[in-house]
C-alpha cells in the first residue's frame, strides 16, 4: 500500500475513535501540513492533532514535526504489517507533543524517527491514552 494511503488510513482511524469519543473533529487539508485534525473537546478546548500512520512495524518519520503545545498531540498508528486485514487492531499511541522529545531517535543521516520499539518499552503510558485530550481542560494548563 502506498504511504500517502496508510497516512490517509490512519487520519480516518483517528478521527472514526475521535467522534466516538465525544469530539468535534475534523481533518485539515493539504499534503504538507503540520495538523492533520482539528478537534474540540467537552471543555471548549481546542486540540491540534499530528497523525502518523505506519503499515509496517519499524518506525516514524517525524522530519515536519515542529509544534511544541500544550494542546498538540502526535498520534501514531501502527497497522503492525497487516494494513490490508481489517480484523487487524491498529497499537496506537497519543503522545503529548510536550513530552515527545525523549522518545524521538535521530538516525545517522540525519533523519529524526520514532521507532515503534522505543514507544512499546518506554512510551507504554501513551499506548491508547485517549483521555489525554477528552479530559484536558483549562485547569490543566496550570500543571505544566
Amino acid at each position: 500500500m502506498a504511504s500517502y494511503q496508510t497516512g490517509i488510513a490512519a487520519e480516518f482511524y483517528v478521527l472514526s475513535a475521535l467522534f466516538r469519543l465525544g469530539l468535534d473533529a475534523n481533518l485539515t487539508l493539504g499534503n504538507r501540513k503540520a495538523v492533520d485534525i482539528m478537534a474540540i473537546n467537552q471543555h471548549d478546548i481546542t486540540i491540534t492533532i499530528d497523525v502518523k500512520g505506519l503499515s509496517g512495524k519499524t518506525g516514524w518519520s517525524i522530519d515536519n514535526v515542529k509544534r511544541v503545545e500544550q494542546t498538540h498531540f502526535l498520534i501514531f498508528v501502527c497497522f503492525l504489517g497487516k494494513i490490508e486485514n481489517l480484523q487487524t487492531i491498529p497499537e496506537v499511541y497519543i503522545v503529548p507533543s510536550m513530552v515527545l522529545a525523549p522518545l524521538v531517535y535521530q538516525a545517522p543521516g540525519g533523519r529524526r524517527l520514532v521507532l515503534l520499539s522505543t514507544l512499546r518499552r518506554e512510551g507504554r503510558p501513551y499506548q491508547d491514552a485517549w483521555p489525554l485530550m477528552t479530559k484536558l481542560c483549562s485547569e490543566d494548563f496550570t500543571k505544566v
